[in-house]
This record gives structure tokens, C-alpha cells and sequence, in this order.
């Protein structure tokens, strides 16, 4: 099931700078984690989906070298938006 238009508009809402902010980094990586938690969810029900699984590694790396990128360049805003996400480290 993907993400409907109002939960991503209240993600990108809740993770903007300003107001209309659609594409910074905090806003790309937390999309992205609601997309990879829902996939995770579909994979716990249809385990031999391999095609959507090596989509969800894709989801799962791109958002790694996005965190990677705000770690460089702002490590506050990483630190925050790691808590707030609910991920590791």
C-alpha cells in the first residue's frame, strides 16, 4: 500500500525548513523511511516478492547516502532528524 497524498503532505509538512520546502534532504529521507517501513510491512506477508525486495534495497541505500550527505553538512539537523525518525545511531 503506498503513501496517500495527505500523509505525505503532513510528512513534508512536519520535516520542511521553510514553507516551501518539498526537497531538501530531511524531507527526501523521511519519505523515504515511510516508504521503506510500508514495504517492510508488504514483505512480512509475501515473502518470495523478489522484485519488490531489491526495490526496497534501492529505497534503503538511496536514503543511507542521503543521511551520509546531512551528516556532512549538518550534523545537528542529522542527529535530530535521526531521533525523530525513530532510526539507529
Amino acid at each position: 500500500m503506498a503513501i496517500l497524498q495527505s500523509q505525505k503532505q503532513e510528512i513534508i509538512k512536519h520535516f520542511q525548513k521553510k514553507e516551501l520546502d518539498t526537497g531538501s534532504s530531511e524531507v527526501q529521507i523521511a519519505l523515504l523511511t515511510y516508504r521503506i517501513k510500508d514495504l517492510t510491512e508488504h514483505f512480512k506477508k509475501h515473502k518470495k516478492d523478489k522484485h519488490g525486495q531489491r526495490g526496497l534495497v534501492t529505497l534503503v541505500s538511496k536514503r543511507r547516502k542521503l543521511l551520509d550527505y546531512l551528516k556532512r553538512k549538518d550534523l545537528n539537523g542529522y542527529t535530530k532528524l535521526i531521533g525523530d525518525l525513530g532510526l539507529r545511531k
